[in-house]
Formats: C-alpha cells, sequence, structure tokens
C-alpha cells in the first residue's frame, strides 16, 4: 500500500467532501499594466506571460484562469505577478486547501467545457464559482500533490532539453540558409524580390460559425489563419503544398506549411512558387527572412502583399535547396514530429500524468452509494 493509500484509508475511507470553488478561494479580476514602468514582474494574460512591470498586483501562490480567449489554459504562478483583464486570478484559502491541488483539480475538471460565449470563448465569475472539487484533508492535498509533481518535472526535464535541440535546428537552419547578396564572381545564388519568383495571395473572409474545432465527415478541410490551423471547414479553397504567411495580428510573419486542400482565410497569404523553388526550401527560408520585421505598426499589427513583394530573397540552384530542404526536414522532424524522438516521449509523458493526475484526484464523495474503486479496494483490504 502507497503512502497516498494509507492516508486515504486513515483520513478519508468513506470519500471526501466536494465544495464550490467559492468556498475555497476567491476569484479576481485583472486589470490594465500600460501605466506603469517596465520591471521585473510577469503581466499575464490569457496566452501566458507579455509583459514584465515594476508592480505586482498579488504575491501569494495562485492558479490564473483565463476569462476570454484560450481559455482552457490554466496557469500556476508562486512568484509575485500582475494579470490583466483577460485572465482572473485566484486568492485561494490556504487553511483549507493548496494552491497547487487548485491547480490540478482545474485541469482534470477542463474548464472550457463551461464557455459562455458564442464567439470567443469565455468564462464568467459566475460559473467559475459553482464549479465542485474534491477537498480531501491537506495530509492528502500534499500527497497527490508530490506525486504528480514528480510526473510533471520529468516532462519539463524533456521540455528543455527539446527546446535546447530546437534553439540547435535554428542555428543550423540560419547558417545554411545565409545566402550573401553580395558575395563576388564566386556567389552563384541569384536574388530576386519575392514577388518576382512567387505569387502571394491573401485568402478569403469565412464566418467562426461555419468553422470546425474537429476534423469530421462533413469539415474534413484544414484550415489556416493568422497564426496557423485554425481548425476544419467544409470546402477548400487552395490547394498544393505551400508555406503560408500569418497576416494580422502579434504574431504576423508566422509562416506555416499546408499540403493538399484546404481553405485560407483573409488573415494569411498563400505563396505560390512561381517555378523557382523546392516548396520545403521556400518554407525554411521564409521562417529564416523573419518577415515579421516587415510589419505595420499600431494597434493591429499587419503584412501587406504589396509590401511582401519589394522584399529581396535568394535564389539558389535547385540541387542546393534540396540538399538544404533535406537537411532542415530532418532536424525538424527530430523537434516536431510527435511519432518519435523527445516529442513522442514528451507526448507519451503527458498521457502519463493526465490519466495518473485524474485517477488521483478520483474520489468518491462523501455520502455517496457509489464509491470508486480505489476507495472500495481499500475498503476490502481493510475488512479482509
Amino acid at each position: 500500500m502507497s503512502k497516498l493509500d494509507e492516508l486515504i484509508a486513515e483520513l478519508c475511507p468513506n470519500g471526501v467532501e466536494y465544495k464550490k470553488l467559492q468556498d475555497v478561494l476567491t476569484i479576481k479580476n485583472g486589470k490594465d499594466y500600460k501605466e506603469l514602468a517596465e520591471g521585473e514582474y510577469p503581466v499575464y494574460g490569457s496566452g501566458g506571460i507579455i509583459a514584465y512591470v515594476s508592480e505586482y498586483v498579488y504575491d501569494k501562490p495562485s492558479v490564473l484562469i483565463p476569462r476570454k480567449g484560450s481559455i482552457e489554459k490554466l496557469y500556476y504562478v508562486d512568484k509575485p505577478f500582475w494579470n490583466v483583464d483577460t485572465i482572473f486570478y485566484t486568492d485561494i484559502n490556504v487553511h483549507e486547501i493548496i494552491p497547487k491541488y487548485v491547480y490540478f483539480c482545474l485541469q482534470k475538471a477542463h474548464l472550457e467545457q463551461y464557455n459562455t460565449a458564442g464567439g470567443v470563448p469565455s468564462l464568467t465569475q459566475k460559473v467559475l464559482n459553482a464549479v465542485k472539487i474534491p477537498v480531501p484533508p491537506l495530509e492528502v492535498q500534499r500527497e497527490i500533490v508530490r506525486v504528480l509533481d514528480h510526473f510533471t518535472l520529468l516532462t519539463a526535464e524533456l521540455t528543455a532539453e527539446l527546446t535546447a535541440r530546437k534553439k540547435q535546428y535554428e542555428f543550423y537552419r540560419d547558417q545554411l540558409l545565409n545566402f550573401a547578396e553580395h558575395g563576388g564572381a564566386l556567389n552563384e545564388t541569384r536574388w530576386s524580390t519575392i514577388g518576382d519568383v512567387c505569387l502571394l495571395q491573401a485568402g478569403k473572409s469565412i464566418a467562426a460559425i461555419d468553422i470546425s474545432s474537429e476534423q469530421t465527415e462533413a469539415y474534413p478541410i484544414p484550415c489556416y489563419g493568422a497564426n496557423g490551423p485554425r481548425g476544419y471547414v467544409k470546402r477548400a479553397n487552395e490547394k498544393g503544398n505551400k508555406p503560408i504567411i500569418g497576416r494580422q495580428g502579434a504574431l504576423c510573419g508566422n509562416i506555416c506549411y499546408a499540403t493538399g486542400e484546404y481553405y485560407a482565410t483573409e488573415h494569411a497569404i498563400v505563396v505560390t512558387d512561381r517555378g523557382y523553388f523546392n516548396s520545403r526550401f521556400l518554407y525554411h527560408l521564409l521562417i529564416h527572412m523573419n518577415l515579421n520585421q516587415y510589419k505595420t505598426a499600431g494597434a493591429q499589427p499587419g503584412l501587406s502583399v504589396s509590401r511582401l513583394n519589394t522584399v529581396r530573397i535568394p535564389v539558389p540552384k535547385q540541387e542546393i535547396q534540396n540538399k538544404i530542404a533535406n537537411v532542415l526536414d530532418n532536424f525538424d522532424s527530430i523537434c516536431s514530429d510527435l511519432n518519435i524522438g523527445l516529442p513522442a516521449e514528451i507526448e507519451a509523458r503527458q498521457k502519463q500524468y493526465e490519466y495518473y493526475r485524474d485517477q488521483l484526484l478520483n474520489f468518491a464523495e462523501t455520502g455517496s452509494m457509489i464509491a470508486t474503486d480505489r476507495q472500495t479496494d481499500r475498503q476490502t483490504d481493510r475488512q479482509n
């Protein structure tokens, strides 16, 4: 019997109480940071850290819950921070529940199922306050946190190694694609403008209601927007193996690669080679060129087709392109392919973590007629 088994058998053999979030914590709004000076404290939005400022709004362990946008992303923060109005922070009653335990419980709860909006996903304090989580004795919570922290540590170590490999890939990519425009008589690489060697075309708008988050028989076609894949639609407006450039938003200049039939929205630019490039070489080259540097200034940054058409681009011989594309594709697979290497191991570790998290947090409620398998087993062990 494990330490956790012993604790549950001793402290909550007949189940645990499930409590609403409002009974164990207070959900609080974020606020604007624009008037604050730059500093050391991270500013969190629904997508993660967006800036660093000189003041903090809270300095105790907290779980941050997105209010709008990526509502499936939760953040556990145990250092001083600031948060904006697209994400809530939580003031947790630590005499009753451990903040890290709350984080694991809310992960298991899949808060995205409580979305209250038809457009941009949203969560409200009213809905969140009513969410119930199991609250066993603190000793049980601590042991669950210890076990799950072990799993997340293993995943973090693998992720750090993968990050190092990606930096190595970026280094070699930039070395291989560093063609000098004025290299003298021995330099056989031709230079041109993107508009002369490629056709750039913005996609067409599509209503959010016509995009499915999952691929189905009715929605079989991948859809691409400014930041890459957006979901699936009924019909394609593009086909062929081509790079796609994001043209609007904070990540404009983002490059992805589409194959087969697909739909490109008005926030994406489809790049069609006019017969000069290996399409995979062109994909790697566009990433290397950092097209984000050509964006317009303003609240909503953007890339125009007319501006990109004037950007100069190297056009090496086909055999050179083929060799470089092959090397970079192999390196890219090692860093990104979920079927091989570190990405596959990280994926397996994540699934293992999610499985054990859900098992460890699967308590029968006090007074329930049906106990979980774990608690039934423990009761049988005690009777024997």
